[in-house]
Protein backbone atom coordinates (compact mmCIF):
# COMPACT_ATOMS: atom_id res chain seq x y z
CA UNK A 1 0.00 0.00 0.00
CA UNK A 2 1.45 3.50 -0.71
CA UNK A 3 1.17 6.44 0.89
CA UNK A 4 -1.34 8.12 -0.19
CA UNK A 5 -3.31 5.18 -0.52
CA UNK A 6 -2.49 4.74 3.25
CA UNK A 7 -4.03 8.17 3.61
CA UNK A 8 -7.28 7.85 1.82
CA UNK A 9 -7.89 4.96 3.08
CA UNK A 10 -7.68 6.28 7.19
CA UNK A 11 -9.54 9.52 6.22
CA UNK A 12 -12.28 7.54 5.09
CA UNK A 13 -12.41 4.99 7.80
CA UNK A 14 -12.37 8.35 10.43
CA UNK A 15 -15.21 9.91 8.42
CA UNK A 16 -17.14 6.79 8.42
CA UNK A 17 -16.65 5.63 11.94
CA UNK A 18 -17.07 9.65 12.99
CA UNK A 19 -20.36 9.24 11.35
CA UNK A 20 -21.56 6.03 12.78
CA UNK A 21 -20.98 7.18 16.10
CA UNK A 22 -23.04 10.16 15.61
CA UNK A 23 -26.32 8.54 14.13
CA UNK A 24 -25.93 5.41 16.59
CA UNK A 25 -26.08 8.13 19.53
CA UNK A 26 -29.25 9.50 18.57
CA UNK A 27 -32.09 8.30 20.89
CA UNK A 28 -33.88 5.24 18.69
CA UNK A 29 -35.86 6.07 15.77
CA UNK A 30 -39.44 5.20 16.68
CA UNK A 31 -37.79 3.69 19.86
CA UNK A 32 -37.26 0.36 17.58
CA UNK A 33 -34.02 -1.23 18.76
CA UNK A 34 -31.61 -1.34 16.11
CA UNK A 35 -33.04 1.41 13.84
CA UNK A 36 -30.01 3.41 14.51
CA UNK A 37 -27.79 0.55 13.22
CA UNK A 38 -30.08 -0.26 10.40
CA UNK A 39 -30.15 3.42 9.26
CA UNK A 40 -26.36 3.34 8.66
CA UNK A 41 -26.62 0.28 7.04
CA UNK A 42 -28.66 1.66 4.57
CA UNK A 43 -26.52 4.61 4.10
CA UNK A 44 -23.64 2.75 3.91
CA UNK A 45 -24.95 0.38 0.98
CA UNK A 46 -26.77 3.48 -0.53
CA UNK A 47 -23.47 5.23 -0.85
CA UNK A 48 -21.57 1.90 -1.83
CA UNK A 49 -24.13 1.13 -4.78
CA UNK A 50 -23.55 4.82 -6.14
CA UNK A 51 -19.80 4.62 -5.74
CA UNK A 52 -19.54 1.35 -7.39
CA UNK A 53 -21.63 2.39 -10.91
CA UNK A 54 -19.51 5.91 -10.55
CA UNK A 55 -16.24 4.32 -10.25
CA UNK A 56 -16.83 2.65 -13.38
CA UNK A 57 -19.10 4.86 -15.92
CA UNK A 58 -16.43 7.69 -14.48
CA UNK A 59 -13.35 5.33 -14.90
CA UNK A 60 -12.03 6.70 -11.86
CA UNK A 61 -8.49 6.03 -10.23
CA UNK A 62 -8.96 2.64 -7.93
CA UNK A 63 -7.02 4.79 -5.35
CA UNK A 64 -10.92 5.94 -5.00
CA UNK A 65 -11.88 3.20 -3.36
CA UNK A 66 -9.70 3.30 -0.63
CA UNK A 67 -11.63 6.62 0.10
CA UNK A 68 -15.06 5.73 -0.27
CA UNK A 69 -15.65 1.82 -0.70
CA UNK A 70 -13.16 0.46 2.52
CA UNK A 71 -12.13 3.19 4.27
CA UNK A 72 -15.63 5.12 4.69
CA UNK A 73 -18.23 2.53 4.33
CA UNK A 74 -16.29 -0.46 5.66
CA UNK A 75 -15.80 2.12 9.14
CA UNK A 76 -19.43 3.17 8.49
CA UNK A 77 -20.93 -0.33 8.13
CA UNK A 78 -19.72 -3.47 6.96
CA UNK A 79 -23.07 -4.18 5.55
CA UNK A 80 -22.65 -2.05 2.56
CA UNK A 81 -19.60 -4.24 1.13
CA UNK A 82 -22.32 -7.79 1.74
CA UNK A 83 -24.96 -5.98 0.14
CA UNK A 84 -23.19 -4.83 -3.09
CA UNK A 85 -21.35 -8.82 -3.23
CA UNK A 86 -24.67 -9.97 -3.27
CA UNK A 87 -26.40 -7.62 -5.72
CA UNK A 88 -23.18 -8.41 -8.21
CA UNK A 89 -23.95 -11.77 -8.09
CA UNK A 90 -27.54 -11.35 -8.37
CA UNK A 91 -26.87 -9.52 -11.54
CA UNK A 92 -24.34 -12.11 -13.10
CA UNK A 93 -26.90 -14.52 -12.02
CA UNK A 94 -25.51 -16.58 -9.58
CA UNK A 95 -28.39 -16.65 -7.49
CA UNK A 96 -27.23 -19.52 -5.30
CA UNK A 97 -23.91 -18.24 -4.68
CA UNK A 98 -25.64 -15.22 -3.62
CA UNK A 99 -28.09 -17.28 -1.24
CA UNK A 100 -24.91 -19.47 0.15
CA UNK A 101 -23.28 -15.75 0.67
CA UNK A 102 -25.90 -14.21 2.73
CA UNK A 103 -26.52 -17.58 4.68
CA UNK A 104 -22.83 -18.34 5.14
CA UNK A 105 -22.32 -14.40 6.11
CA UNK A 106 -25.48 -13.93 8.56
CA UNK A 107 -24.99 -17.19 10.30
CA UNK A 108 -21.30 -17.30 10.60
CA UNK A 109 -21.29 -13.84 12.27
CA UNK A 110 -24.63 -14.37 14.68
CA UNK A 111 -22.73 -17.53 15.70
CA UNK A 112 -19.17 -16.13 16.07
CA UNK A 113 -21.02 -13.12 17.78
CA UNK A 114 -22.81 -15.74 20.07
CA UNK A 115 -19.52 -17.89 20.47
CA UNK A 116 -17.58 -14.81 21.93
CA UNK A 117 -20.63 -13.88 24.53
CA UNK A 118 -20.95 -17.50 25.93
CA UNK A 119 -16.63 -17.67 25.73
CA UNK A 120 -16.48 -14.43 27.71
CA UNK A 121 -19.72 -15.33 29.88
CA UNK A 122 -17.59 -18.86 30.70
CA UNK A 123 -13.82 -16.93 31.83
CA UNK A 124 -15.73 -14.27 33.64
CA UNK A 125 -17.57 -16.81 35.69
Amino acid sequence: MKGIEFILLAVGAILGAYIRYKITSFPLILGIVGSNVLIVNIIGSFILGIFSILLVNWNLDQRYSFFVAIGFCGSLTTMSSFALENIVMIENKQILSMMINTIANVGLSFLALYSGRILIIQLLQ
